[in-house]
């Protein structure tokens, strides 16, 4: 068991919570606090109805999430939200949200976690976005189709392909996520290869004109794996029990 504001404090500091931006509706750090004892963490991408309901079910006192609870701002307290909150409440059932501290955290992160999953075990930072390096990049030597299948191995399932460049991997950035849109300022770092999880439409047609290969990896499917790498030391660190809610969006 654990003091809920012990984990958080902890949390807050490891994750650098007030040095690191992020978007508005982030709200990084505890969201919904609880009577303030923890005996099992609930590790999910996406603070969800769905994903709420499966946490109360798994009996778990922190939810701990990379998307979470105001990414569309102030909002009344009706509907879904309303039942999440609820849902919580009643359950005493804490909720704490890291995006993009946990992104970029250099051990626990999405970043360096996938990279790790597709061997990019020598990156460095790179790509400065409101004062931080936001991806990982990285000289690589394999094929374009070793890489592809390397992420296919890591998220479990198919990623899809724009063949704008080489056949052969070159110089790999990872941003996890949405970060798409960004392949022109990817393409101006020198990147060849670039591994995200969405973009928009257009992003695909830049790319082939820009000619950099950009990998697609999902969305959901690339940002499990920091809040999977984040519970697993909890554990540890805290001696707590933890689970994972996976509730894939396919996007």
């Amino acid at each position: 068991m654990a003091k809920l504001c012990a984990l958080t404090d902890y949390l807050d500091r490891e994750l650098r919570l007030r040095e690191i931006p992020d978007y508005s509706g982030a709200m990084n750090g505890l969201q919904i606090e609880n009577q303030g004892e923890i005996k099992k963490i609930g590790a999910a991408v996406d603070a969800s109805l769905p994903v709420f309901e499966k946490a109360i079910g798994e009996g778990v006192d922190l939810l701990l999430v990379h998307h979470g609870m105001f990414w569309q701002g102030a909002q009344p307290l009706t509907g879904s939200f309303y039942k999440k909150i609820k849902l919580a409440l009643d359950a005493g059932m804490a909720v704490y949200s890291a995006h993009i501290p946990l992104d970029v955290h250099p051990v626990w992160g999405n970043n360096q976690q996938l990279a790790n999953a597709i061997g990019m075990h020598e990156s460095e930072p790179f790509f400065d976005w409101k004062g931080i390096q936001l991806g990982l990049c990285q000289e690589m030597t394999t094929s374009l189709t070793d890489l592809v299948s390397s992420m296919e191995n890591a998220v479990s399932g198919k990623v899809h392909l724009c063949n704008g460049g080489s056949d052969r991997a070159g110089r790999v950035g990872i941003i996890t996520g949405g970060a798409g849109s960004e392949v022109a300022a990817i393409a101006s770092c020198g990147i060849e290869t670039f591994i995200t999880g969405e973009g928009p439409h257009w992003s695909f047609s830049m790319a082939e004109e820009l000619g950099i290969n950009v990998i697609y990896g999902g969305h959901y499917a690339t940002e499990v794996f920091g809040v999977m790498a984040l519970s697993a030391h909890l554990q540890r660190h805290f001696d707590v029990g933890t689970c994972f809610l996976d509730h894939p969006t396919g996007l």
